[in-house]
């Protein structure tokens, strides 16, 4: 009994792997064809939006009918076929041309005809103008004006010529050659198409004058009058170029004299310490030299006040001794009254009539 339930026990054990195997089969096969059902109806189920596109999608059937509010930006989004749609709208900037050059415009950008402006002076312009706007809002743009290009076509184009015949309307035939007064002018323009299309979800950027054209009498009788005007202004820039010139040059030649007046003075001044410069010199000099006689004669003041004095006799003596020192034999007598002692220097003093008796009888 006991092997037998074994048995059955690994029978329903090895049944249970079975089911499961076929369960997990089942599965594996489910998702496969999921997966192939999901590839074949992806183009279907899914939409594209690119990276320089809005996306506003339309209910057709359902309970939420209608536009839907949300904004799809870049990337996938399910959507079901006839149950709904997409509507795309551009992101990035639009431009629109009006001009009669067609071939000097975009082929990628909306082109109309050149602006129609009458002057305030009552001349009639050919305006050339580019309009860059982009959109701002496209919920408010496709429920106010519509899908598609109607944002061309019934927001920017019928409100762009009128608002500029108005603005640029204000400018008379001349002013029109004037850039500040045109920017000033598009500046105006570009507010009131703003006023009017930001509450739409158009939003521009910019208004720009490209070229613009009267009348072939006029616009030669408007050269004329600006190559006249031209003249003048390049007369009164001449005769002030001659005038600035003189004076430049007047104030060059004073600024020479100037120069020539500080060298004599500098050379003035140099003379002058030259001259006080040598008489100092000569005087210090004559002072010295005064100096050096003065202290020669002191001394030949002092020498012979020295050799008047005691001691001179000896003093002489030397002398003497220095005079005869060459002498190698001296033959004197040594007795009688005109002996030589030659231990007595004072008869010798005497006998060389160095010292007079009168003297050494005196002392």
């Amino acid at each position: 009994m006991a092997e037998k339930g074994t048995n059955e026990i690994l029978e329903d054990i090895d049944q249970g792997k079975s089911s499961v195997k076929k369960w997990l089969t089942g599965l594996l096969i489910l998702i496969i064809l999921a997966g192939i059902l999901a590839i074949v109806l992806s183009p279907t189920l899914l939409t594209y939006i690119q990276p320089n596109e809005f996306g506003i999608k339309e209910v057709r059937i359902g309970v939420h009918r209608g536009i839907q509010k949300t904004v799809y930006k870049s990337g996938f989004h399910i959507l079901i076929p006839t149950f709904e749609k997409m509507h795309r709208f551009p992101r990035d900037i639009q431009v629109l041309e009006l001009t009669n050059r067609k071939q000097t415009a975009s082929r990628f950008v909306r082109q109309d005809n050149s602006a129609h402006i009458q002057t305030s002076d009552g001349f009639f312009v050919d305006v050339d103008v580019s309009i860059l706007y982009r959109i701002k809002d496209p919920y408010l743009v496709f429920t106010t004006i519509g899908p598609g290009k109607l944002y061309e076509d019934n927001g920017i184009i019928p409100r762009a010529e009128p608002i500029l015949k108005e603005t640029l309307g204000e400018l008379t035939t001349e002013e029109f050659y004037n850039s500040l007064l045109r920017v000033e002018k598009t500046v105006k323009a570009q507010k009131q198409l703003n006023e009017e299309l930001n509450p739409k979800g158009i939003q521009v950027d910019q208004v720009l004058v490209r070229y613009f054209q009267y009348s072939q009498e006029i616009q030669r009788n408007i050269e004329e009058k600006k190559l006249k005007d031209q003249l003048a202004e390049k007369y009164k820039a001449e005769a002030k170029a001659a005038r600035e010139a003189a004076l430049i040059k007047k104030v060059i030649e004073e600024g020479k004299a100037s120069v020539r007046v500080m060298l004599e003075e500098g050379k003035a001044y140099k003379t002058r310490k030259m001259a006080e410069r040598d008489l100092y010199v000569r005087s210090q000099r004559a002072q010295a030299n005064l100096l050096v006689k003065l202290a020669e004669a002191r001394r030949t003041e002092l020498k012979n006040v020295a050799l008047q004095g005691a001691g001179s006799d000896r003093l002489v003596g030397l002398r003497m001794a220095e005079v005869i020192r060459g002498i190698e034999t001296l033959i004197l007598p040594s007795d009688g009254p005109q002996g030589i002692n030659p231990l007595n220097l004072g008869q010798t003093l005497r006998l060389l009539e160095v010292r007079q008796p009168e003297k050494e009888e005196a002392k």
